[in-house]
């Protein structure tokens, strides 16, 4: 199993490890039938347990905020070497790079960051939205995800976790299981990639574009012929992507 597949396996583990267990009976519970073997061999059991999420990010607001009363929200999600405890390592790429260098954006800008050693769970990745949702003037139907790298697998692990949340995604350098696709085909997405990646090979977006249109998505995909795995810098210079992300609605 390689780098990225043990990632891929980290987030689907995350979503299914917290505990779907039944409990075996204890020696005086009086509920089981008295007689075994006129028993059911499997038992009807349910779960019902509040899972703690605690996360640091970097909130961007638009200058003008108060001025209206709902915002486009992009979530930024980085990749494996910004993982910590040091939100100061976000802002090395991405719109948070952008922001901290003076640029304004008419988004709010959430940038959550992965503790280090684990992968974007996206149950975590919802439950940030939420509270950002809860808190802030959000347009629900202007809710976009984004992300480089580790946070390219997790822009696409997350659409497939909250296809109708979601009004576009931007997986760069990133990828996926393909057969997932067909979950957020009505979701529009704009995917971008180096040819000359030697982290992610370019194959993993090409398998994922390639599923997104098969299924009937509308997707652009951009690939860079001089880029390596580097290929977020001129994307997200790109003032296009921001006129693009405006005009996609959920």
């Amino acid at each position: 199993m390689n780098y990225w597949q043990s990632g891929l396996a980290g987030i689907v583990f995350g979503l299914f490890a917290m505990g779907f267990s039944c409990p075996s009976a204890s020696a005086d519970d009086t509920s089981q039938p008295e007689d075994p073997s006129r028993s059911a061999k499997q038992q009807a059991c349910q779960m019902n347990k509040s899972i703690q999420v605690t996360m640091n990010y970097l909130l961007y607001l638009p200058e003008d905020y108060s001025s209206r009363e709902a915002w486009p929200l992009i979530l930024f999600l980085h990749g494996a070497g910004e993982r910590g405890d040091n939100l100061d390592l976000v802002k090395k790429h991405g719109p948070p790079k952008l922001i901290e260098a003076g640029k304004e954006f008419p988004f709010i800008v959430v940038s959550p960051q992965c503790p280090k050693g684990r992968w974007w769970q996206p149950f975590e990745l919802a439950a940030v939205i939420d509270e950002i949702v809860a808190t802030y003037h959000v347009d629900q139907d202007q809710i976009y995800v984004t992300g480089l790298s580790m946070g390219g697998f997790g822009t696409w692990a997350l659409a497939a976790y909250q296809p109708d949340r979601f009004a576009a995604i931007v997986p760069i350098c990133g990828g996926g299981e393909p057969a997932m696709t067909r979950l957020y085909a009505s979701v529009p997405a704009w995917v971008f990639h180096g040819a000359k990646d030697n982290v992610v090979p370019l194959e993993r977006s090409e398998a994922m574009v390639e599923a997104l249109r098969k299924a009937g998505g509308n997707v652009k995909f951009t690939v860079d012929p001089e880029a390596y795995h580097d290929s977020w810098t001129t994307a997200y210079d790109n003032p296009d992507l921001y006129t693009w992300l405006l005009e996609q609605k959920r």
